[in-house]
């Protein structure tokens, strides 16, 4: 009995501790100068995050940036890795203030838009910031080098995700996509709310096979264009 109440009691302190955190999906809506609806969504990881803004009725993507992040009492530090609006701000540190009392809104000081907290990363599987360490060609799987500047990155709250390719060398950006996600007896669900390469593909939803093998990722099923792929990814937090 005792046993059974101490672990309960350690539960809810974990519950509580993780809900004081900003891990997890947020999303607010802005007005553009054109009077459209964009929507903005944000995903933190333990120690990486990616915000993306689109058109909040069509899809059409806007912007994106990211990078890793940490919050030291209300002063968020970010240093960038991409950054679609900005890139010459690529590798910069930038810090600001935000407004967030561990309650389910939160704003950077100086902005109109509040955002709401979508989820706190459960009940996701696949919570985390992950790079693509691998495709299988030809039978074999080769692998891919995650330190070298050219990555892509996919960052998965509990209900939310998004990927991003990019270099942090050259400040490129090569592409995004994002949107909702399952994770349901081995099949991994992609509900593509916007898609930087082609507006067409929004509202499509994409059904791949998962499983985690030796804490990584491994992927497989058909891409946006129904082509087969096998693809693994290694944890970055």
């Amino acid at each position: 009995m005792k046993k059974a109440l101490l672990l309960s009691l350690l539960f809810l302190v974990s519950q509580i501790c993780f809900s004081q955190s900003l891990v997890g999906a947020w999303e607010w809506l802005e007005t553009d100068e054109e009077g459209k609806k964009i929507k903005g969504v944000v995903t933190f990881s333990e120690s990486y995050q990616a915000a993306a803004w689109f058109d909040a009725e069509t899809g059409v993507f806007v912007k994106t940036n990211g990078g890793t992040w940490k919050l030291d009492g209300n002063t968020m530090t970010e240093v960038a890795e991409f950054n679609t609006a900005e890139p010459d701000k690529v590798g910069e540190t930038a810090s600001f203030e935000i407004e967030w009392d561990g309650s389910d809104k939160m704003r950077r000081v100086g902005m109109d838009a509040w955002a709401t907290r979508v989820d706190d990363g459960t009940p996701g599987d696949l919570n985390g910031a992950w790079l693509m360490s691998g495709r299988k060609r030809n039978g074999e799987i080769q692998q891919r080098d995650t330190d070298r500047p050219r990555k892509t990155m996919k960052i998965l709250s509990g209900t939310r995700f998004q990927w991003i390719a990019y270099n942090t060398e050259t400040k490129q950006f090569m592409g995004t996509g994002g949107g909702t996600y399952t994770t349901i007896d081995g099949k991994y669900t992609e509900n593509i709310e916007f898609f930087s390469r082609d507006d067409s593909r929004v509202g499509a939803s994409l059904e791949f096979n998962y499983e985690l093998k030796d804490g990584k990722w491994h992927h497989s099923g058909k891409s946006s264009k129904g082509e087969p792929l096998y693809e693994v990814w290694s944890m970055r937090d």
